[in-house]
């Protein structure tokens, strides 16, 4: 039977090459769910080691399952991975990296030498900096199946995450009644007076609302020149909180401003929703899980889990999965992601070994569910009660 040390040693097997395909997918920027070439590296290698692949699930064509099915019944372990990169930057937030450790880890798992049964499933989630795929390839299946969910991310710190905010976002344009600002201002409407208002309204809303809260907001296009009552406005808000719950309330309140503003302006509106991330159920067993077999791997700059952190659609994963993400350390301690520095490190050795110890960290932890009696039955439950608790 294989134990922990070849399982780790039939990823360092497959250094070379999962570190070339990071290096290829980060000098191929895609986005938006046009990542053709990332997906296409991704499903050449896990084909090529004996996984049934099936292309364009839940509706994106860079989207993709695959399969390992080892003997009858067992766990359904998933490893989701991401491949997208951040317009006008490049990989500024590692995702080159996450579908070769993700791959390395699927490999070599398929190939130990046990009886236990299981089944691995690798989904490959496109467009997460933006629309987030996660939320809809949900809606529309995937993911369900699944008894636990990994997944792997690089960061200045080897660590996991606890909370993470809900996000909903909406963009707002207002219709006004364009005029002559100085000859007939009075025969105008303004929408640009509409969204100065409804700004407004969201720092008045900002004194009544918990202390987690954020909100955002911004312009997204120019009403015009001074002279001219403005016709149009367009502009998009993003709320979060820790609480989805709390956060479905709010945003409420914040339709209420946008109407409130069209009245006190004499304007149309129309508010159209974005994607809406959920905060994440925690499971602190599988940050353990994690976290464990990371310093057993030797990653670098171990540090507690992070009790908050941003917005993901792999928190609406984790409405529904059991699940928990490992970050491994690749840049120096307080270095953001989403930056030039995170571009400068992506192609590495301390990026080359994120992508080893990420694949460890979840292999050990597949190989950990697998072996340790009771413990997906542990992990289950701990996600049952912390579902009532951090809704």
């Amino acid at each position: 039977m294989s134990d922990k040390k070849t399982l780790f040693a039939a990823i360092d097997a497959q250094r070379d090459t999962l570190c070339s395909m990071a290096d290829q997918i980060f000098d191929h920027p895609e986005y938006d769910g046009e990542e053709v070439f990332a997906s296409g590296l991704l499903t050449d290698y896990l084909r090529a080691h004996g996984f049934e692949v099936e292309m364009g699930v839940g509706g994106f064509k860079t989207a993709f399952r695959a399969t390992f099915k080892h003997g009858e019944g067992g766990p359904k372990l998933g490893i989701l991975c991401e491949y997208d990169a951040l317009r006008n930057l490049g990989h500024g937030c590692g995702h080159h990296m996450q579908g070769p450790g993700c791959l390395g880890a699927a490999v070599a798992l398929k190939n130990m030498d046990g009886a236990e049964p299981f089944e691995l499933i690798i989904y490959g989630t496109p467009a997460e900096e933006t629309f987030g795929s996660k939320v809809q390839m949900l809606e529309r299946g995937c993911f369900r199946e699944l008894d636990v969910a990994f997944m792997m991310h690089g960061g200045p710190n080897t660590c996991t995450d606890v909370k993470c905010l809900a996000q909903k976002s909406f963009n707002v344009t207002f219709h006004g009644k364009r005029a002559h600002a100085a000859l007939a201002p009075e025969k105008g409407r303004s929408a640009f007076d509409a969204m100065l208002v409804a700004f407004q309204g969201v720092e008045f809303l900002r004194e009544h609302v918990p202390d987690d809260v954020r909100m955002h907001y911004c312009m997204t296009e120019l009403p015009g020149p001074s002279n001219v009552v403005p016709a149009t406005a367009k502009g998009e808000f993003s709320l979060r909180s820790f609480s989805k719950k709390e956060l479905e309330d709010i945003s409420v309140r914040f339709q209420d401003i946008i109407k409130g503003a069209a009245l006190i302006a004499g304007v149309d509106y129309e508010i159209k929703d974005g994607t809406f991330f959920f905060n994440k159920i925690p499971v602190l067993l599988l940050n353990q899980l994690l976290m464990d077999n990371a310093e057993l791997a030797g990653a670098p700059q171990l540090a507690p889990p992070r009790e908050k952190t941003g917005s993901t659609d792999f928190g609406n994963v984790m409405y529904e999965i059991p699940g928990s993400c490992i970050r491994v350390a690749f840049v120096p301690e307080g270095t953001a992601s989403h930056s030039q520095e995170f571009v400068d490190a992506g192609k590495s050795d301390a990026a080359h070994n994120c992508v080893i110890y990420g694949a460890k960290s979840i292999a050990g932890a597949c190989y950990d569910l697998l072996h340790t009696e009771g413990l997906l039955d542990a992990v289950k439950a701990e996600y049952a009660e912390n579902k009532k608790k951090y809704q």
